[in-house]
């Protein structure tokens, strides 16, 4: 049984979103962000006649989540890749197209607690960051060889970070002294360097430059600009694609990728609908849907979560585009 810290965000929620798309023999979900395998657990245990195709780079989720769904047979396939790699992982599995696929993004609870990940900014560790432990920079790579230039960039844009240019400047000042290599120093440079009012507010004053590293380092808005149009382009009809977002940079690509495919693109004064000018999806949540507070307070992960739906209304005019 997982620990409250494990549990999936919006869970019961997610499962309802994917119900309809999967209660069908022969159902299949993708499960893009497999993690511990929470999701995915609940989709099999509750939707009987659907399987689910696990995804994930890092090699230690995968195999722990392996082990906790052993149970399902092979109604649970998990697959090592990046999850915008969709199409080749169905064109391995013999796919064409699939009920459903669902993201959870942002850095899993596992690769927060096991301290040699990097990942978390309350135990002294090894800055490496990497989703998937076999390839890639590390977060010391990208601190100890980033121009000042590069380093406010990716402090800005990933981790919104008022202060990222003072840091960046901190840090090319240190690590000509000695090269950057574990958590707690970076975590005292960031104390020394963002101003006490500011530290008082917003969470620990940390949080932004490890989010923003790990994003840099796993290339993850980059990744997910190519996975959601591949996702859309996955599902047949009466499928349906679900994001849970944890950053306002993901919610927007998330949200414009929707809007796109969602939009009826024809004038505003036009009486009627062209036949073959009706939007192939359609947006099953008003918006961005937000966890309560009853929820937050069991699991505050999910305080920041944006859940997004739609399903697909109309056949593919084509062949799929994402399937090779």
């Amino acid at each position: 049984m997982t620990t409250p810290s494990h549990a999936p965000v919006l869970l019961d929620r997610v499962v309802a979103l994917l119900q309809p798309a999967l209660d069908r023999e022969g159902a299949v979900l993708v499960d893009c962000t497999l993690g511990l395998g929470g999701h995915t657990e609940a989709v099999l245990e509750r939707l009987p006649r659907a399987r689910v195709i696990g995804i994930d780079r890092d090699t230690a989720a995968l195999e722990m989540a392996g082990a906790r769904l052993a149970t399902f047979g092979d109604r649970f396939t998990g697959v090592h890749a990046v999850y915008d790699e969709i199409p080749d992982v169905l064109a391995d599995q013999g796919l064409e197209a699939v009920d459903g696929v669902l993201f959870d993004l942002g850095v899993s609870s596992m690769q927060l607690d096991v301290r040699e990940r990097g990942f978390a900014y309350a135990v002294d560790a090894p800055l490496d960051m990497r989703m998937d432990g076999t390839t890639g920079i590390t977060a010391a790579e990208v601190l100890n060889t980033y121009s000042v230039g590069d380093l406010t960039r990716v402090l800005q844009e990933y981790g919104e970070e008022k202060f990222a240019r003072k840091i960046a400047r901190a840090v090319q000042r240190e690590r000509e002294t000695e090269p950057f290599t574990t958590s707690a120093r970076l975590v005292e440079l960031l104390y020394a360097e963002i101003p006490a009012p500011a530290r008082r507010t917003g969470g620990h004053p940390a949080k932004r430059t490890f989010q923003a590293l790990r994003m840099e380092v796993n290339d993850e808005l980059a990744v997910l600009r190519r996975a959601i149009p591949a996702a859309i382009d996955a599902i047949n009809v009466g499928g349906r694609v679900v994001v849970e977002s944890y950053h306002s940079l993901e919610d927007r690509l998330v949200k414009r990728a929707f809007t796109a495919v969602t939009r009826l693109d024809v004038p505003d004064d036009l009486p009627f609908i062209p036949e073959g000018s009706e939007p192939a999806f359609r947006n099953v949540t008003r918006g961005a849907e937000q966890a309560d507070e009853h929820e937050i307070e069991q699991n505050p992960r999910a305080a920041s979560v944006r859940l997004r739906a739609l399903e697909r209304v109309l056949p593919h005019r084509g062949p799929h585009r994402g399937v090779a």
